[in-house]
């Protein structure tokens, strides 16, 4: 299973990438495939103020349907409207064009509290 050194990682299976003065997020290899084929993904709108650990859209597969929990507070900057007609991009490639929201954090120390590569495996192999 592919797990990018270069990312943070949430318990709740969501990676973080720091860019500059925003951070994207995405769901987890691992994540998408305990979900299997994700058929629809809840966006939620640019400008909306999200809260660290609080619910901010969700997955739908052909299995249930997942809340995606963010791991920073922040305002919503980007969504990657592409996931609205091609929800399989999220299976296919999680850690690329699968990305799901881009934020502005507004307690960047939040970052500190994820978990690294290592740390994640650690988690997920558990």
């Amino acid at each position: 299973m592919s797990l990018p050194e270069d990312l943070l990682y949430s318990e709740e299976h969501i990676w973080a990438k720091h860019e500059g003065d925003r951070v994207l997020f995405g769901v987890t290899e691992y994540a998408q495939s305990e979900l299997g084929d994700i058929v629809f993904v809840e966006l939620p709108e640019i400008g909306d103020e999200i809260e660290e650990d609080e619910p901010f859209g969700s997955l739908e597969s052909v299995k249930s349907v997942s809340e995606l929990y963010a791991p920073v507070s922040g305002k919503i900057i980007e969504v990657n409207e592409e996931l609205e007609d091609s929800p399989e991009l999220a299976n296919e490639s999680p850690y690329d064009e699968g990305w799901i929201i881009a934020v502005e954090p507004s307690e960047e120390s939040e970052l500190d509290e994820l978990l690294s590569a290592e740390e994640y495996k650690s988690l997920i192999e558990d």
